[in-house]
């Protein structure tokens, strides 16, 4: 089938940065992203590309470069499902809060919905590829819901994963390891690589089938949240020895079969995808019966939620047995450097474990608004907004943030924390000044000799 115009449904995280690339590789190809959220269609066109609703490097650039020539943003839904051949669905895939499954699977209502909106409206053949991460299987319903509809309109559905890492998803995009295509209408597969292969090698293209496809993106997921829950296992055990985690680190991964990536010890890992397709994963094996590989996968989530409950339990023990009152100034609120994407943030757990201790909150992050700080404060529903508010500040200063504060904790690697005039941050602070570094980024001996009390991950 010839593709002269794709439909993505979901201006979020992966719609927008992926049809943003696939629009400048490929000029002669309308894409049109579409969403309900006014809010959000609204900031993809304003005409100042810095107020983006996502910040990833390089994205706002490629944006102005194509918008208005090829690509499109829009709430006209079915407007653009008619229109195009092929539909990318890029909904929101949270993990259910209700149910059965609940707290593990995945929800799939806006996916079902999406189906059902493309069956309702479309007239002509389509392809209809699942961009979101699903488990396993989620193709074989929507291919269901699709093929009886009573029409004669043919839907052909394929699975593309992504494999983005936020801060760098746009680097991600135009050279990416592997494209995985999973289907079975080979004619469907090869109309996606060839849009793909405007800019990526063939050798790159993965075909497979269909389920593939699906469940090699959550293990891909699930193995990286693995390398980084086990190293953060080894730097508490480096806490209580002679070692040194980064030395650990760097001596493991010199071994080819090992290798350095997703090696350094923190806080903990967070993001949208992580958590979710490993709970996504353990649910997925439960419900075959499969339990001993449910519980390996589950581990990784325990130890990555000790790691966060760790290190404020840390901070409190640190500061005298007792936060109340304190002002703890948090540097860092998105789960990591170069982007504004908060979910399942570190710091948001941190921040809320600080608070049922009453200490005070101080918040500074270069990309995150207060907005969106409160928000996830709010979703707890551990207290309420009125005293999230009370005890939460937030700044746009980071040396305002730090004025007056007992202790300090890095939550996010942001560069520019590394280059902070902190002779002139611990001059304002109370005494003794504490920094919590758990991202490991800032020199020991540098911040003692200042006069800091430091206390980092693994050392």
């Amino acid at each position: 089938m010839k593709v002269n115009n794709i439909c993505c449904i979901g201006a979020g995280y992966v719609g927008g940065p992926t049809m943003a690339v696939i629009a400048k590789k490929n000029p002669n190809i309308k894409v049109t992203i579409v969403d309900i959220n006014e809010e959000r269609i609204a900031a993809w066109n304003d005409e100042d590309v810095s107020k983006l609703p996502i910040y990833e490097p390089g994205l706002a650039e490629i944006v102005a470069e194509t918008r208005g020539k090829n690509l499109f943003f829009s709430t006209e839904i079915d407007k653009a499902i008619n229109e195009s051949e092929m539909i990318f669905i890029s909904v929101n895939t949270p993990t259910k809060t209700y149910g059965k499954g609940k707290g593990m699977a995945a929800d799939l209502k806006y996916v079902e919905l999406c189906a059902r909106n493309i069956a309702e409206v479309a007239k002509t053949d389509k392809i209809v590829v699942e961009k979101s991460t699903l488990p396993v299987r989620t193709a074989q319903a929507i291919k269901s819901i699709l093929h009886n509809t009573g029409s004669d309109v043919n839907f052909h559905i394929l699975s593309n994963p992504e494999f983005l890492a936020e801060g760098t998803a746009v680097q991600d995009l135009l050279n990416p390891d592997r494209v995985l295509i999973g289907g079975e209408s080979e004619d469907a597969i090869e109309s996606l690589a060839n849009i793909y292969g405007s800019w990526v090698s063939q050798e790159r293209i993965l075909r497979t089938n269909v389920w593939s496809s699906e469940l090699s993106k959550l293990t891909a997921n699930a193995f990286l949240a693995q390398r980084i829950s086990s190293i953060n296992a080894i730097s508490e055990l480096c806490e209580h020895t002679e070692a040194n985690v980064n030395e650990v680190a760097r001596a493991i991964g010199m071994d080819s079969r090992i290798g350095p990536k997703f090696l350094n010890a923190s806080i903990g890992f967070g993001g949208s995808c992580f958590q979710k397709d490993i709970l996504n994963l353990v649910y997925i094996a439960r419900s075959y019966g499969l339990n001993a590989v449910a519980d390996y996968w589950e581990q990784v989530i325990i130890l990555n939620d000790h790691q966060k409950r760790r290190f404020s339990d840390n901070l409190i023990s640190t500061l005298y047995n007792t936060v109340s009152g304190k002002k703890i100034a948090m540097l860092g609120w998105a789960f990591k450097k170069d982007t504004n994407d908060t979910r399942e943030s570190a710091a948001i757990y941190v921040a809320d474990h600080l608070l049922s201790e009453q200490a005070n909150i101080a918040v500074y992050d270069p990309k995150v608004p207060a907005k969106k700080v409160y928000g996830d404060l709010n979703y707890l529903e551990t207290r309420s907004d009125e005293e999230n508010k009370d005890l939460v500040s937030t700044f746009d200063d980071p040396y305002e943030a730090t004025k007056g504060a007992h202790a300090i904790a890095i939550m996010t690697e942001w560069d520019e924390f590394k280059a902070y005039d902190w002779k002139k941050i611990y001059d304002n602070m109370k005494k003794p000044a504490f920094i919590f570094d758990g991202r490991n980024i800032l020199d020991k001996a540098e911040m003692n000799n200042i006069g800091f009390e430091y206390s980092s991950i693994g050392k």
